[in-house]
């Protein structure tokens, strides 16, 4: 570790950076704040408008588009303002990332730090990070196209923040590679069961990300049953023509997966703690599946205070960046019952 140290140093601020910007990402849209930014410049949008014709001149882009049309044709500029900071700042905190990722790097590649293996995770990190700008650009677009559907595709909302995640994920796992070089015996079942922990986690942050882009944490506001005390909604079957589109599109059926999903990964990690905890755990992995527990209990009680109270901004962004805690604790346990 000692000889990587600097470059587990410049991973693990990307691993924070990321966390930032996503929770920031959450603030912009619980604010209704992802539109109000209607192109997209790499340099010129550095800094907000600078002057008050800047802004009048910003104000009156908005305006061209559905959202300002259709939902905020109320605003005064000053309204505009709050929601411009939110979206700028997010793509402020991207730029940075960008810089503290790009620059350290080209210096460590200068200097022959990175072995060949590190050399080609943190390249296919840089392609993360290009991919993760496309998708917010992709995902944007999707929402100042269409005068009757003001509002981003939540299939789109979901790759960008579920990338999101994989990007941090991949990021930690290169560091946990650094900071534990040492290879162990490998129990296999373990492993199999971390890794289907963490794919379930994974389908979990997606659906998650499917909820906030139809707002579908509005509704059904009851736990442990949805409303009118039923477990399985009837608005589920009424909303979309097939099943398929019924979990994918309609709000009481992904709101539903989300909620049923949430017992199906306290459940599996409850298992895989049982399951390691009977094989004689090494210190690092007994680490990992305490953390594991402890913050899948927060984050499911958080899940159902957030949809008891319809997602005020702060619980549904404690909620989201606490999923990022879980997806960490989850990514070290599996990469310590893996190498």
């Amino acid at each position: 570790m000692t000889k990587n140290k600097s470059i587990i140093y410049w991973l693990l601020t990307g691993c924070i950076l990321v966390f930032i910007m996503v929770v920031v990402g959450g603030i912009t849209r619980l604010t209704g704040s992802g539109l109000s930014m209607t192109d997209w410049h790499l340099v010129t949008d550095t800094f907000p408008p600078m002057s008050e014709t800047a802004w009048q001149h910003a104000f009156e882009e908005y305006k061209k588009f559905p959202e300002y049309q259709r939902i905020n044709s109320h605003f005064t500029i000053d309204d505009y303002k709050f929601i411009y900071f939110w979206e700028w700042f997010h793509r402020f905190i991207a730029r940075i990332l960008g810089v503290v990722f790009i620059v350290p790097f080209l210096y460590f590649l200068l200097k022959n730090k990175l072995d060949k293996s590190t050399l080609t995770k943190c390249l296919f990190l840089l392609f993360m990070g290009a991919f993760q700008g496309f998708l917010g650009w992709f995902m944007v677009k999707s929402g100042l196209v269409d005068f009757n559907r003001p509002d981003v595709s939540h299939f789109r909302l979901s790759m960008h923040l579920t990338f999101a995640f994989l990007t941090f994920a991949y990021t930690l796992w290169v560091a946990l590679d650094l900071i534990y070089p040492e290879k162990q015996s490998v129990n296999f079942n373990l492993r199999k069961w971390a890794r289907i922990t963490w794919f379930a986690l994974l389908i979990q942050i997606i659906y998650g990300g499917f909820v906030a882009g139809l707002d579908a944490g509005f509704i059904h506001n009851h736990w442990p049953l949805m409303s009118d005390g039923q477990f399985f909604h009837e608005s589920i079957s009424l909303e979309k023509p097939t099943w398929l589109l019924r979990f994918t599109e309609g709000k009481s059926g992904v709101q539903f997966v989300h909620r049923t999903l949430a017992y199906v990964v306290v459940i599996l990690i409850i298992i895989l703690f049982y399951k390691a905890s009977r094989q004689n755990p090494t210190a690092t992995q007994k680490k990992g599946l305490y953390m594991l527990l402890f913050i899948v209990f927060i984050q499911f009680s958080l899940g159902v205070f957030t949809l008891l109270y319809a997602v005020p901004l702060w619980l549904g962004v404690t909620h989201q960046a606490v999923a990022f805690f879980l997806l960490a604790a989850m990514t070290f346990t599996l990469h310590r019952m893996s190498k």
